[in-house]
C-alpha cells in the first residue's frame, strides 16, 4: 500500500500534467517563447522582491519580505543576479547595479566569511560583470578588459581569500576573516570542493591583473588533492589541509566534491591545459569503475570501493551536463532521465534520495531551488534538440510557480512531501536557476554564439577579440569569455615571432652599417636606423605590423563540447 506522502508526490505528477489545465502545452509541443516569457516575470517577481523588501542585505526572505546576511554582507543577490540581468536583456539596470556596487560594497569587513562561496559568487559574479561590461552599454576605462573598476573590486575580495591557503600543504581553510584572515582556532577540515574550485576565477584573475599568485594558489590545491587521491583512483569529502589525512573518506560525484571534478574540465578548457583534463579523465574512470550502478551514481568507500551511501544528492544532477560536455550523449541522457523521474514523482529534487527505496531520506526532503537540474537540460539540449529537455524546463516552471512562489519572491521548499515552504531565497535562485531555465527557452542568446559575431577591442598589448562564444561558466553560473585571458599578455608564440622579426632586421641593419663604415659613406653624427628612435626603424616595423591583417591575439569559436556546465553548492550538514 502506498504511503499518503507517496501518494501526495504521485498526485502532484497527475495534476501537473492534466491537459489543458496547468501545463497546456503539454502533448503539443512546448510554447518556447512563452515559457521563456514566463522565466523572465519570475526572474523580476523575485528580483523586484530583494530590492524592494532585503536589499542591501545579501538575501531575500520571502515568507517575511524583509532580508538577511549570509555570506558576508555583501548584498549577494545583487552581485549573484547582475549577469543574469544582461542576459535577459536588461542594459538600463545592469548599468545602474554596477554603480550601486561601486558606490556601496566593501570587502574590508571584519567577518568570517567562506572562502569557496565568497570565491564563486562575488570573485565570480564580478569578473563576469567586468567583462560583460562594454556588451552592456559601459563606457569602460582605456585598458579593458585589462582594467576597470569591477576587476578591481574581484581582485580586492580574491585578496582577502589568499590568507587561507598559507597552509603547510597549500590547501585553503574553509573560512576567513576579512580583515584579521584566519581565525587562530580555525578547523583545518576541508571539503574537497572547498579546495578544488578555484582555478576559474583565480586563473581569469591573474591572467586579466598580471599578477600570478592567483592561479598559482590554485593549481597547488588542485595538485594537493590530486597528490593526495587514494589507489583506487578516487578522492573522499573531506580532508584536514594541515596534515593531508582524509577525514570524511566518502567518495561519490556530489555534495562536498561535485565542483573539483567540474573545475578540472573548466580549468582545462579556460587555459588549455592537458595535465588537467587529464587528471578528470582519470578520475572519471575511476568513478564509472566504483560509483556507477545502472546510471546511477552512488557514494563508495574511496580506499576500498564498497558501498557507503546508496543515495542520490540533488546537487548531483549537474553530472549529465558535464557527461555531455566530454560527448558522452547517450550516458548522460540515460542519467538524466533518471533524475527526471525523481523531479516527476516531488516537483523537485529533494536533497537526498535513496536509490533502492525510491523515497527521500530523513531530514533531506528539501529543494532550495537549486540549478543543477535544469542546468544539464539547458547544455544537453544544445547538443541534442531533444524536446523531452524542455519539458522538463517547462515542469520547473510550473512547479515552482505553483509551490514555491509567494507575494515578495520564491521561498526555499522545506519539505517536498508536502510541500512545506523556509524563510529563504538564496542568490543562486537569480544567478543560476532562473538563468539557466532562460538559457534553455532562448537559443538566440548571446550566450550561445557560434563565433558568428565578435568584438574587437584594443588593448596596451594590442587587438583582442572577444566575444565569440564559448562561454565558461563558473559554479555559481557566472560567464567567463575565455578570450579575455587572451588580452592582456603577449603569447609567447607572438613573442618568439617578434623577436625572430627583431634578430633578422638587426642582423641586416648590422650587415648594412658595416657596408657603410667600410665604404666611408656613413656620416657624422647620423642615427643608425636600427636605433628604436630612428624614423627609418619605426618606419620599416610600422611596415611589418600592416602586412599582418589578422589580429595575433584572437579566441577562435569554440564548439559546443568545449563549452562548461556549472556546480551546484557545497552542501553543509549542519544537524
Amino acid at each position: 500500500m502506498l504511503r499518503s506522502s507517496h501518494l501526495l508526490g504521485w498526485l502532484y505528477l497527475w495534476v501537473l500534467h492534466l491537459p489543458g489545465q496547468l501545463c497546456p502545452a503539454a502533448g503539443k509541443g512546448i510554447d518556447i517563447a512563452h515559457y521563456r516569457e514566463r522565466v523572465k516575470s519570475m526572474f523580476y517577481h523575485a528580483y523586484n522582491n530583494y530590492l524592494e523588501n532585503a536589499f542591501p542585505y545579501d538575501e531575500l526572505r520571502p515568507l517575511t519580505c524583509d532580508g538577511q546576511d549570509t555570506w558576508g554582507s555583501f548584498s549577494l543577490t545583487l552581485i549573484d543576479a547582475l549577469d543574469t540581468l544582461l542576459i535577459m536583456g536588461n542594459v538600463s539596470e545592469f548599468q545602474r547595479v554596477v554603480s550601486v556596487l561601486q558606490e556601496g560594497v566593501n570587502f574590508d569587513i571584519d567577518v568570517n566569511a567562506s572562502v569557496f562561496e565568497t570565491n564563486i559568487r562575488v570573485v565570480g559574479g564580478l569578473l563576469s560583470a567586468h567583462l560583460l561590461s562594454k556588451k552592456a552599454g559601459i563606457e569602460v576605462e582605456a585598458g579593458w578588459p585589462c582594467s576597470g573598476p569591477l576587476l578591481r573590486m574581484a581582485e580586492d575580495a580574491a585578496r582577502k581569500l589568499l590568507p587561507a591557503f598559507q597552509t603547510p600543504t597549500g590547501m585553503p581553510y574553509g573560512t576567513v576573516n576579512l580583515v584579521h584572515g584566519v581565525n587562530p582556532g580555525e578547523t583545518p577540515v576541508t571539503c574537497t570542493a572547498g579546495i578544488g574550485t578555484f582555478i576559474v576565477e583565480f586563473a581569469t584573475l591573474s591572467h586579466l591583473t598580471g599578477d600570478p599568485v592567483f592561479e598559482d594558489v590554485a593549481r597547488k590545491a588542485l595538485k594537493t588533492l590530486w597528490k593526495n587521491r587514494s589507489e583506487i583512483g578516487l578522492v573522499g569529502n573531506h580532508i584536514d589541509v594541515i596534515t593531508a589525512k582524509w577525514v570524511a573518506q566518502d567518495a561519490g560525484i556530489g555534495a562536498g566534491v561535485d565542483s573539483y571534478f567540474e573545475y578540472l574540465v573548466k580549468g582545462a578548457i579556460l587555459l588549455q591545459d592537458e595535465e588537467l583534463m587529464s587528471m578528470f579523465l582519470d578520475y572519471n574512470k575511476a568513478i564509472k569503475n566504483y560509483t556507477k550502478f545502472d546510471d546511477w551514481y552512488i557514494w563508495v568507500q574511496m580506499y576500498k570501493g564498497t558501498v557507503s551511501m546508496p543515495v542520490f544528492q540533488s546537487l548531483e544532477a549537474y553530472w549529465p551536463g558535464l557527461q555531455s560536455l566530454i560527448g558522452d550523449i547517450d550516458n548522460a541522457m540515460r542519467t538524466f532521465l533518471n533524475y527526471y523521474t525523481v523531479w516527476r514523482q516531488f516537483g523537485g529534487l529533494p536533497e537526498f534520495y535513496n536509490i533502492p527505496q525510491g523515497y527521500t531520506v530523513e531530514k533531506r526532503e528539501g529543494y532550495p531551488l537549486r540549478p543543477e537540474l535544469v542546468e544539464s537540460a539547458m547544455y544537453l539540449y544544445r547538443a541534442t534538440q531533444d524536446p523531452t529537455l524542455l519539458e522538463l524546463g517547462r515542469d520547473v516552471v510550473e512547479a515552482i510557480e505553483k509551490i514555491s512562489k509567494v507575494d515578495c519572491g520564491f521561498a526555499t521548499i522545506k519539505d517536498l512531501r508536502d510541500h512545506r515552504l523556509d524563510n529563504r531565497m538564496e542568490s543562486f535562485f537569480l544567478a543560476e536557476t532562473v538563468k539557466y531555465l532562460y538559457l534553455l527557452f532562448d537559443s538566440d542568446n548571446f550566450i550561445h554564439n557560434n563565433g558568428s559575431s565578435f568584438d574587437v577591442v584594443m588593448t596596451p598589448y594590442g587587438e583582442c577579440v572577444l566575444g565569440a562564444g564559448g562561454y565558461i561558466f563558473n559554479t555559481e553560473a557566472h560567464a567567463i569569455d575565455p578570450a579575455a585571458l587572451h588580452c592582456c599578455k603577449k603569447q609567447k608564440e607572438e613573442q618568439w615571432e617578434v623577436e625572430d622579426l627583431m634578430r633578422e632586421f638587426y642582423s641586416l641593419q648590422r650587415k648594412k652599417y658595416t657596408l657603410r663604415r667600410t665604404s666611408g659613406r656613413r656620416e657624422e653624427g647620423q642615427k643608425d636606423s636600427a636605433d628604436p628612435s630612428s624614423e627609418c626603424y619605426k618606419e620599416q616595423m610600422n611596415s611589418k605590423q600592416k602586412e599582418r591583417r589578422i589580429p595575433l591575439l584572437s579566441c577562435p569559436s569554440q564548439p559546443f563540447n568545449s563549452k562548461l556546465a556549472v556546480l551546484g553548492q557545497v552542501f553543509l550538514d549542519n544537524t
